[in-house]
């Protein structure tokens, strides 16, 4: 695993031992922050707050802060990947710009936000399918102060898991597949 792009391009990170962190692959990063770069409308990665639930290794965030988010906020639990995460940091030279919680994300989602977020990324595990429907129905109700006007959720899922496309305020606006994997993009437009 690699950052694709930026400050860190081809700069590797580790994940954690085992199957309890699945990382976001190489290829589906790169699809995610293609879409991240060619949007016309806000929110664009340079300058923006950006939010990693269910981090994991921290790829995703890590890549965000690689193409210039101004700030990335990691949410994760368990805790070899909150080892993985911070070393991930620590190799490259990641001293500001961040904040780790080490938490589980319906119980961060319950606390009022700093400031709110530009862009939300949440990949919960996979056999952990309910967490979709919490954490987007929290993003679209009681927890929309985490979200920035016209800000964009991005959850990864398997292609065989159906998202609703709507979640309170948040509507799905574009589906994409790829392998075993999908991305449902939703925005409170």
């Amino acid at each position: 695993m690699r950052v694709i792009a930026g400050q860190f391009r081809s700069r590797t990170l580790d994940a954690p031992a085992g199957l309890a962190t699945r990382p976001t692959s190489d290829r589906l990063r790169e699809t995610i922050f293609n879409v991240l770069t060619s949007r016309v409308e806000a929110p664009h990665i340079e300058s923006a707050r950006f939010l990693d639930l269910y981090s994991g290794s921290g790829a995703v965030g890590i890549e965000a802060l690689s193409r210039g988010a101004s700030h990335v906020t990691f949410v994760e639990k368990a805790r070899p990947a909150l080892t993985a995460l911070r070393a991930n940091l620590d190799r490259l030279g990641i001293a500001s710009g961040f904040t780790i919680h080490n938490s589980a994300v319906t119980a961060f989602l319950r606390i009022p936000p700093p400031a709110p977020f530009d862009i939300v990324f949440l990949d919960p595990p996979y056999d952990l399918a309910a967490e979709y429907s919490t954490v987007l129905n929290l993003l679209g109700s009681s927890a929309s102060s985490f979200l920035a006007p016209q800000s964009l959720v991005i959850a990864e899922h398997r292609r065989k898991d159906t998202l609703a496309d709507a979640y309170g305020e948040l509507t799905r606006t574009r589906l994409l597949e790829q392998g075993d994997a999908a991305l449902s993009f939703f925005s409170n437009l």
